[in-house]
């Protein structure tokens, strides 16, 4: 049974022991800490120079949708079976022993944030448990949202969070979403692109679906190698490829499914961000228009063209040119575009300064890519 409201305010002040930085997240601004915390964290603040985000002579807002965090405490109930029961990305994302200092100090996280000129921050954790069992899974997913809540709480300029769900129990899934959203505060929630090998698209997941285009929260698809279609041994060797090439062929395939089954004709108001840029898939869209002509017996018509539904779903901006963002953006428009980090890691921390290299840009798409679309999917006063 999830805990009530007043039951989750009495036990909010000591959330946030034991978060590891690997990223945040958010609740309402109502889940005040002691005034001491806040000023200390002025204090902090007040130290810092924040780098300032430029639009022609106005200062901007940028909002990052992308970056992560990890709550210890979840590790010590899963650390005896996810060996034998989990993937080994699975074990790497849960085992807090991963994480270096930078991610237990909150003062290091947000001088980051300062000087890349992030101002807020949604964060999120990325699925290790879709092996657990129900009762597990549901204690997984409910310290870690509260862990993130009591967190965001403490620092609710600066941080907004993506919880998690128990995707394998579709009806646990709905339950927590709903919890998160009316009684945590959550902005949305983070899940991998396919589920023990089922694909997002699965007839078992559209009440998950339902439930996520009526709170109309965002859904943040994060991959995991292990969800890869390829034979594991192929992505081994120089090149980190389990994730190079791993993680946009696990998004490219999630978002195809969703666009190619039909989900997305079935649920039109949903709000999914795909990491990564969205793999693969902006930079090939039309080769799955162009099945329709190749091999019409094949590719089944959809209510639109395939690569059309790119301007119904958003991308973060994890790209490394101009020349792929340019493009990302001429595919699927400056307003599906969202700033991502991917903190703690080292993948971009430039990312605004490749938004600002972008050629042929206009000042309002720079300002709806920087914080104003990402403020609309997560409900900020930005």
């Amino acid at each position: 049974m999830m805990p009530t409201r007043r039951e989750f305010l009495k036990r909010v002040s000591s959330t946030t022991a034991g978060i590891f930085f690997t990223g945040c997240c958010c609740a309402n601004a109502s889940f005040g800490f002691a005034s001491g915390v806040m000023q200390t964290l002025a204090q902090g603040v007040a130290s810092r120079k924040r780098r300032e985000v430029m639009v022609g002579r106005n200062r901007v807002k940028v909002v990052d949708v992308h970056a992560h965090v990890r709550v210890p405490e979840t590790w010590e109930l899963v650390k005896d079976r996810i060996g034998r029961e989990g993937g080994s990305q699975d074990v790497r994302e849960a085992n807090p022993d991963n994480l270096g200092n930078l991610h237990n100090d909150v003062e290091k996280r947000l001088a980051d944030l300062d000087e890349m000129g992030i101002d807020v921050q949604a964060v999120s954790i990325n699925p290790f448990w879709y092996w657990t069992e129900e009762d597990l899974a549901r204690k997984i997913v409910q310290i870690q949202n509260e862990k993130i809540a009591g967190f965001c709480s403490a620092h609710p300029d600066r941080f907004v969070g993506l919880g998690s769900v128990a995707l394998q129990h579709p009806s646990l899934a709905i339950e927590q979403m709903e919890y998160g959203v009316k009684s945590l505060g959550m902005r949305g929630f983070a899940i991998g692109g396919s589920v023990n090998g089922e694909d997002l698209s699965a007839e078992k997941f559209q009440p998950f679906w339902a439930k996520a285009e009526e709170l109309q929260t965002l859904i943040f698809i994060h991959p995991q190698a292990s969800g890869s279609p390829i034979d594991e041994r192929r992505l081994r060797g120089n090149g980190f490829l389990e994730n190079v090439v791993g993680h946009p062929l696990e998004t490219t395939l999630a978002l195809t499914h969703l666009i190619e089954d039909g989900t997305l004709d079935l649920f039109p108001r949903l709000k999914i961000c795909a990491a990564h840029a969205g793999g693969y898939l902006p930079s090939y869209s039309s080769r799955n228009d162009q099945c329709l002509t190749a091999f019409p017996s094949l590719c089944k018509a959809l209510k639109k063209l395939p690569s059309e539904y790119l301007k119904q779903l958003y991308f973060d901006s994890i790209l490394f040119s101009p020349e792929d963002m340019r493009h990302l953006i001429a595919v699927a428009g400056a307003s599906q575009v969202v700033v991502g980090t991917d903190y703690p890691t080292q993948w971009n921390r430039t990312a605004i300064d490749r938004i600002l290299a972008v050629p042929g840009l206009k000042d309002e798409e720079r300002v709806a890519i920087f914080g104003g679309n990402a403020a609309k999917l997560l409900k900020l006063g930005v």
